[in-house]
């Protein structure tokens, strides 16, 4: 079993700039300002020749049990409780403050091992800092520098007694296989005992932490009625009917313009990042207010990445005539998401768990349309029909040639189209087309690319030159 080693600490004391040097990524979001995380995230962590699972954390607050505060608080005991050793880190600039005593108090009360770690100790202007740190009677301080590194084999001396030094091959392997998963390959490519990536978006308060909690039950994320609670994205583990799933929640993207403080700026683009890495993107809509401006944004903004989209329809509970609502919302999405024609959507109620089955069909069957191949003779005996029944239009008094069509890719389906002048194809025809295809082979709601391939004429003594 790999270790888990949790980052505990008031807030701002550095832990997500730890979990970033220590996981070789900035996967953490990181500010000035203290409070930024708020759920725990976990990843796959070196320290030279140890692999271990890291946990960072909220900053540990005195907060009542009910509101924000005490959740997050919360979220960091439960950390506490699933790690093999803590981490406790203080500020070794501003030294011992009246928080670090009650909360290494709770450390302690834990029984797990206990590394205390003085962060930020560069210069000199740490000595007292970590001086006064073995008031709290943990040990000796770590004097470390999450910024700079500096300190990384005395941590990496104090970690080792609890730590298994065998590498961990799979955790590479999984890391590697998050790089490669976007989406340019084909499905020679698929591992069928890799998880399925399957992103989660929407406007702020649509329902997105719930839905997640209620797929794989437990309370893993951060919830309550404040809108915007969760900030990074998180990814969590799960399995449907035997089938593997990386599950990530990301933060509620608003309307750009309304966008202007540095740390939702920073949610968002690491929200964008979880679509770019996602195969399957679920957007999420408040059923009781559907198809908002930014809705549709959203779900254009997935196609242009060229992922596989499903619609979940939220709050499903609180709608009451569910059938015409239904009707009618499938009506609106073939004429607004002309783009995904077709697209799955899916009813469902996060805080009810009803639905889920429905929307984990939908994600697998947009899964294998996104995958989908097409032989070359099939789609050239479709095209055949196609021209015949409505030609290209002429430019300039000389006709467009379509010679033939193959396909070039899956993932998503992305097709090349041969002949003459096809930089001259009107965007109506090239629709045309497009329509067509995912009438014929069956690929509703996946995105399709089309690309022209134009030939040149042999005798052309100029291009010869």
């Amino acid at each position: 079993m790999t270790a888990i080693v949790a980052l505990i600490g008031r807030p701002n004391v550095g832990k997500s700039t730890l979990f970033n040097r220590l996981v070789g990524k900035k996967l953490a979001l990181v500010d000035d300002r203290p409070g930024v995380t708020r759920d725990r995230r976990e990843g796959d962590a070196s320290l030279g020749h140890l692999r271990f699972k890291v946990i960072d954390t909220a900053g540990l607050e005195e907060a009542d049990k009910d509101s924000l505060l005490g959740r997050m608080r919360a979220q960091t005991e439960t950390a506490i409780a699933q790690a093999d050793v803590v981490v406790f880190m203080i500020d070794a600039r501003l030294g011992l403050t009246p928080m670090d005593q009650p909360f290494a108090e709770l450390v302690r009360r834990s029984g797990k091992p206990v590394i205390l770690l003085a962060n930020k100790a560069e210069g000199k202007k740490g000595a007292d800092g970590i001086i006064d740190a073995y008031s709290l009677g943990l040990g000796d301080p770590v004097p470390f520098s999450a910024e700079h590194g500096e300190g990384t084999s005395d941590l990496l001396e104090a970690l080792a007694p609890f730590i298994d030094d065998e590498p961990d091959e799979d955790g590479e392997e999984s890391e590697a296989a998050w790089e490669n998963v976007a989406g340019e390959g084909t499905e020679e490519d698929i591992d069928p005992d890799r998880p399925l990536r399957v992103t989660i978006i929407g406007r702020p308060n649509a329902g997105k932490s719930t839905l997640v909690n209620r797929m794989i039950g437990e309370e893993r994320l951060l919830t309550g009625p404040e809108a915007g609670i969760t900030r990074d994205t998180i990814s969590v583990d799960w399995e449907w009917r035997g089938r593997k799933v990386k599950l990530f929640d990301t933060a509620g993207m608003r309307k750009r313009a309304r966008i202007e403080e540095k740390l939702e700026k920073l949610s968002v683009a690491d929200s964008l990042r979880a679509i770019r890495f996602a195969e399957v993107v679920v957007v999420l809509l408040d059923a009781t207010i559907p198809f908002e401006k930014q809705d549709l944004t959203l779900v254009d903004l997935t196609e242009r990445e060229g992922r596989a989209v499903v619609i979940g329809l939220n709050k499903w509970d609180l709608v009451a005539d569910k059938q015409g609502l239904l009707a009618e919302l499938k009506e609106k999405a073939n004429h607004l998401l002309a783009q995904v024609r077709g697209v799955p959507i899916i009813p469902l109620s996060g805080l009810a768990g009803e639905g889920i089955d429905r929307l984990m069909q939908g994600v697998f069957s947009a899964y294998e349309v996104w995958n989908r191949r097409v032989s070359t003779a099939r789609i050239n005996r479709w095209l055949e029909g196609v021209l015949s029944a409505h030609p290209p239009p002429a430019v300039a008094g000389r006709r467009i040639k379509i010679r033939y069509m193959t396909q070039a890719k899956a993932r998503p389906p992305t097709f090349a189209l041969f002949g003459n002048q096809l930089d001259h194809l009107p965007v109506s025809y090239t629709r045309y087309l497009v329509n067509n295809l995912r009438e014929a082979f069956e690929l509703p709601g996946t995105p399709i690319r089309l690309h022209t391939r134009g030939g040149h004429n042999p005798y052309d003594k100029e291009r010869k030159g």
